[in-house]
């Protein structure tokens, strides 16, 4: 693909607009015109691009390696760890892999980007000159497990280390690749360092490390935690949500009173949640949790926020299956998302068995509140 002839041959994968149900087909149409091998690395390329817009603004200039994509952090949260570590100097991207953070942090100036597979580097390599960046990335082949390993002391770092092995998740940090014990090593040797983890992280692995635990989320969904060390710690936990960037920091507020469900019923982040931060949320709110075990939070007002979803409560019913769809047909509902916290109802199956005809929406949360089994139908609460 760096060749000449490769760039002509993405060019005109990309033209015939292939998807994952026409890989083969437009593969054989192009060629007619180039080799066969070619041929299907430039319709997969185009095909790769088409997954990266959601990560990368400018998708369409770069070159992805498919596990590396799965894995890449997307350009508006790599931006985010890049400003944490504007103040350092040299900057490091250990792990890099494709090099969302390392490109993020050339945008700054000059970055060192290390990875034990020369094939990610190559395409980095490629992307930064692509990017207008080539001068201000330093691609490096080494295995951070080595005893020799050493970094400038005023060094700012930022770390991803792999967290799947052969397609499968891998939460424990101690199994990371590197583990989480060599990156403590570094950070402990740096004035600034970040260290990305799955989300899925035990909350008890990373306590006690001296650390800022960051959740972040984005558009909604969980992507990440990250621990930052030295200078860029300025909380012990925090939650940040994208693209609002709004943050909230902890320490966790103590369990307060707990309330009936009223008028307004509001649904953190899941970044709060991993956080640990509820409680919290809820006194910059003015609202109560509606249960100790669970991270519902209610109100008489909606406040704006971009830290949780807020709901105005329709009606709260002591939950059946019979009494749910009477009543549901009552208000003339076709169309119902089934949400749940702390209830074992499968959602989906009860969806298709209520059976509803209508032309209305609902959105109905299935939960218990102090051991009763509830529905409450509720509907989106304007925040902003």
């Amino acid at each position: 693909m760096l060749s000449d002839s490769g760039r002509q041959a993405l060019r005109e994968a990309e033209a015939l607009e292939p998807r994952a149900e026409t890989f083969l087909a437009v593969s054989q149409q192009l060629s007619g015109r180039w080799p066969e091998r070619l041929a299907r690395v430039a319709v997969d390329q185009a095909l790769l691009r088409q997954r990266a817009e959601a990560k990368f603004p400018r998708a369409s200039e770069m070159l992805f390696l498919r596990e590396a994509l799965e894995q890449a952090t997307s350009a508006q949260l790599a931006a985010h760890h890049a400003a944490r570590l504007r103040d350092f100097a040299p900057r490091y991207d250990l792990g890099c892999g494709l090099g969302g953070d390392a490109l993020a942090l050339a945008a700054l100036g000059p970055v060192v980007a290390v990875d034990r597979d020369p094939l990610r580097l190559l395409v980095l390599r490629a992307n930064a000159g692509m990017l207008g960046l080539g001068d201000r990335v330093r691609p490096v082949c080494g295995d951070l497990t080595s005893p020799g390993w050493r970094l400038p002391g005023a060094a700012g770092v930022f770390a991803d280390p792999a967290r799947r092995r052969q397609g499968r998740r891998i939460h424990d940090a101690a199994r990371y690749d590197p583990p989480l014990e060599v990156l403590l090593r570094i950070a402990r040797s740096v004035e600034g360092m970040g260290v990305k983890l799955s989300p899925g992280i035990d909350r008890r692995q990373v306590e006690g490390l001296g650390a800022e635990v960051e959740f972040v989320s984005e558009g909604g969904e969980l992507k990440e935690c990250v621990l930052w060390f030295g200078a860029p710690r300025s909380a012990g936990w925090r939650a940040t949500l994208f693209p609002s960037g709004a943050t909230l920091v902890g320490p966790e507020a103590p369990q307060g009173a707990i309330s009936p469900v009223r008028a307004i019923l509001y649904e953190p982040d899941p970044a709060v949640l991993r956080a640990g931060l509820v409680r919290r949320l809820g006194e910059l709110l003015g609202a109560e949790q509606v249960d100790p075990e669970l991270s519902l939070l209610a109100s008489d007002d909606v406040r704006p926020t971009a830290l949780a979803h807020a709901y105005r409560v329709l009606d709260v019913l002591p939950f059946s299956e019979k009494s749910l769809r009477h009543e549901l047909r009552r208000r003339g509902v076709g169309r119902v998302t089934l949400k749940k916290r702390g209830s074992a109802v499968d959602t989906e199956a009860l969806a298709r068995r209520l059976r509803l005809q209508g032309d209305g929406e609902a959105t109905v949360l299935l939960t218990r509140l102090l051991g009763r089994p509830l529905a409450i139908l509720m509907e989106a609460a304007r925040t902003t």
